[in-house]
């Protein structure tokens, strides 16, 4: 244990809406967080300019508005938010973790809820578009550019199921998938082609997007996209047997999966998925975020690969504090046990 650590009450990982509502919550209950914003503050609700679903914002709420509000609540109830990426955490009593720039605290309970960032392309086009037409999550903001043709690129469920619920607001949806066949399970693929079939979503099978045209100002135009009945266009540009179309459209979503950010939980003991989802305990009440090392909690997308709404995230936040909160005085009362048996032990003597 390094003897000049700052030492911590409680320490959240991740300032996106799990990690700032479970600040909130902390603060409220004098645990005094220090919450550290690692290298995407907000999270990924920050790549989307307006937020509609949120409850309580009838006439919706930028994404960074939403988390800069939530930031200002934390502090206002006590809460520290400084920047810093967490390298590596030895769990005990208390927990070391040190961060990327050499800094070291220890803190009696990690809140992990640094989040899950959304795997993209990397095509041009996309990074300044992303926000303006392109998305990383239908349910946010298909209903934005409703009567438009919209692209779906991916082949997993995630994708299928993002295609089908766009078809609620599109014109035509359009589902890329790199492949001939889609990784995704029967019943997905077999709802695409009922909606296929409808001439709702018509479905690009071998096809890649290979870029993203427009601007900031007025969104996406229109997309190139690459076809190769072998598969893999991308990566085979300059085959003949390679066509690139243009196509237009109002808006692109990237389906193609997330990457928990846990990679500083490795070795811990923390269980986690092959992918890196930590595994909470189940628990009365619909789930608590205790994880299988005593005193980390989980909350938000790096627990939850399936819903990874704001709303969701914000919940399992709470309940994160909360279950940290029944923690930490657990552990001041058996810590004062162990003080007045000490006490009682020497007096005797």
């Amino acid at each position: 244990m390094t003897d000049d650590a700052d030492h911590r009450r409680l320490i959240i990982a991740g300032s996106g809406i799990a990690g700032l509502t479970a600040a909130i919550y902390a603060a409220r209950s004098n645990n005094d967080p220090l919450v550290l914003e690692g290298p995407e503050p907000g999270g990924q609700l920050t790549l989307t300019t307006d937020v509609a679903n949120y409850p309580g914002f009838p006439d919706g709420i930028g994404g960074p508005d939403l988390v800069n509000n939530m930031k200002e609540q934390a502090e206002q109830f006590g809460a520290t938010i400084d920047h810093g990426v967490i390298d590596a955490v030895d769990p005990g009593q208390p927990h070391r973790i040190e961060l990327r720039d050499g800094t070291v605290y220890t803190a009696d309970a990690l809140i992990a809820a640094s989040g899950a960032s959304a795997r993209t392309l990397g095509v041009p086009g996309e990074d300044e578009l992303m926000g303006y037409g392109v998305s990383t999550c239908a349910t946010c903001d298909g209903a934005f550019f409703r009567g438009e043709d919209m692209l779906v690129v991916g082949g997993g469920d995630a994708a299928c199921e993002e295609a089908a619920f766009l078809t609620k607001f599109a014109d035509t949806v359009y589902l890329a998938h790199r492949r001939e066949e889609f990784r995704a399970e029967d019943y997905w693929v077999d709802r695409i082609r009922e909606l296929e079939a409808d001439g709702d979503v018509e479905v690009l099978t071998n096809t890649e997007l290979v870029e993203i045209h427009g601007t900031p100002e007025d969104g996406v135009d229109h997309v190139t996209l690459a076809h190769n009945p072998d598969g893999y266009p991308s990566e085979k540009l300059d085959d003949d047997a390679t066509e690139t179309t243009e196509r237009d459209l109002g808006a692109v979503f990237m389906a193609i999966g997330h990457t928990p950010n846990t990679e500083y939980l490795e070795g811990t003991g923390v269980e986690m998925d092959a992918t890196g989802y930590i595994h909470t305990q189940g628990g009365e009440g619909g789930g608590q975020t205790k994880t299988d090392v005593s005193g980390i909690f989980g909350a938000g997308d790096v627990v939850d690969h399936h819903y990874q709404q704001a709303i969701t995230a914000g919940g399992m936040g709470c309940k994160a504090a909360i279950d940290a909160d029944e923690y930490l005085e657990a552990l001041e009362r058996e810590e004062g046990a162990v003080a007045d048996a000490d006490a009682a032990a020497a007096s005797d003597d």
